[in-house]
């Protein structure tokens, strides 16, 4: 069996090969892990599809290849080809493959490299969480390189279990000197070449409104304790706008879609993309499926496990597609307003900005008062060619509605 380069997202197009678990010989399981693969969307760790004897690699570590190219060949079991296959396999480079990049390709082949380079996303981070010198981590990947395993034993043995992935990123990021060059890992240039792309392609729009989160925060203050004794993590703001943002897509389902050509292609699920930061060294994009049949607590649980397992590398590949529209959640660094880039091929970006007490102005039949309420700014960008100002409007106010009057303490019941 082919085993092939999986595709990680709508608009991934190439991927490279980190890591692989197997050599040609070895056995493998169905579901055992066999090989890690980074593309501008994620790091992740991809499982063998069948179980069988690894006959063949094509495309070793470092390499970068196109979506659907041929990577290794396994001899399923009970083939018997696969005992007298596999000694006399040979790893070769395919033509097709991409060439890695050019400041990897530049560098000279060593057998060890220092273990400040070349960190991934996954293990920059636990070395952050857990104050490490990477110095001090002997790597067993590639060239030396510092894999996920290497930090996670060096911490065993240091008489200490690694620490659950934080519910967000590090507090700063890593410490750089004046007039430091710092290369672009591949997650951030592949990141800079997409928001590119997108920026170029989309007339993008922004328009902002205020909501009331009032019903909300009751609805936090209600339950949160308990749900985080009961679950584990905290109840954010992000689920509830998750289910708002649903809700009101039903209804205006011109900014649940992507362009096509001279059209516009109407989902017909409403899959919603959450934004996830990679402590500061890019994004990823994992996809919330189907949300309208779920309730708000199983919402809340799947965002904190899919924001959990993208740090951590382990999303599966169709974690990460058929997403049709995206929120981003900057608010919890208090900012006021953000502009978003959209995902291509989707029309449409929220962004849900910080949530402050401010005073409001109450309109009652006693006429009007004032009240301190926690309001939050609603951002998002829309793709002009998609849909007007009018409808996009009219989506926010959706939106609005939908978090200032629904009985939320009752759906955190459900």
């Amino acid at each position: 069996m082919d085993i092939i380069m999986p595709q990680l997202g709508e608009t991934v197009a190439e991927g490279t090969v980190t890591r692989w678990y197997k050599k040609v010989g070895d056995s493998v399981k169905a579901d055992e892990t066999l090989f890690d693969v980074e593309t501008d969307k994620v790091s992740t760790e991809i499982p063998s599809p069948v179980a069988g004897i690894i006959a063949e690699i094509v495309i070793g570590e470092g390499v970068t290849a196109k979506v659907g190219a041929r990577l290794a060949v396994i001899r399923e079991a009970g083939d018997a080809r696969a005992a007298s296959a596999a000694p006399a396999a040979k790893t070769s480079a395919p033509a097709a493959a991409v060439p890695a990049a050019p400041a990897v390709q530049a560098a000279p082949r060593r057998s060890r490299v220092d273990p400040a380079e070349r960190l991934s996303p996954v293990v920059r981070r636990l070395i952050a969480e857990h104050s490490l010198d990477p110095a001090q981590i002997p790597g067993t990947g590639r060239d030396g390189r510092i894999t996920r395993e290497d930090v996670t034993d060096f911490i065993a043995r240091r008489g200490a279990q690694p620490a659950a992935p934080a519910a967000r990123p590090a507090p700063g990021p890593a410490p750089v000197q004046a007039g430091q060059t710092l290369a672009f890992n591949s997650v951030r240039k592949r990141v800079a070449e997409n928001m590119a792309k997108s920026w170029q392609t989309s007339p993008h729009v922004l328009q902002v409104v205020e909501a009331d989160f009032l019903k909300v925060d009751q609805a936090r203050a209600a339950h949160g304790a308990a749900w985080k004794t009961r679950e584990g993590f905290s109840l954010t703001y992000l689920p509830f706008i998750v289910r708002a943002v649903s809700i009101a897509l039903g209804k205006f389902p011109k900014l649940n879609a992507s362009l096509t050509g001279d059209g516009l292609m109407l989902h017909r699920r409403i899959n919603i993309g959450i934004a996830v930061d990679l402590n500061f060294d890019g994004l990823v994009v994992p996809v919330l499926k189907d949300v309208p049949a779920k309730s708000l607590p199983q919402i809340a649980r799947e965002i904190n496990d899919l924001a959990t397992r993208a740090r951590a590398g382990r999303l599966r590949p169709d974690e990460m597609t058929e997403g049709g529209y995206t929120i981003t959640n900057n608010g919890a660094f208090g900012t006021v307003i953000t502009a978003p880039i959209i995902n291509q091929p989707q029309v449409a970006i929220l962004s849900a900005d910080g949530i402050r007490k401010k005073p409001v102005v109450i309109e009652g039949e006693d006429g009007d008062s004032i009240a301190i309420r926690p309001v939050g700014v609603l951002a998002q960008s829309f793709d002009h060619r998609a849909v007007d100002g009018s409808y996009s409007a009219a989506f926010l106010a959706e939106v609005k509605i939908a978090l200032e009057s629904r009985n939320w303490v009752q759906a955190l019941e459900a």
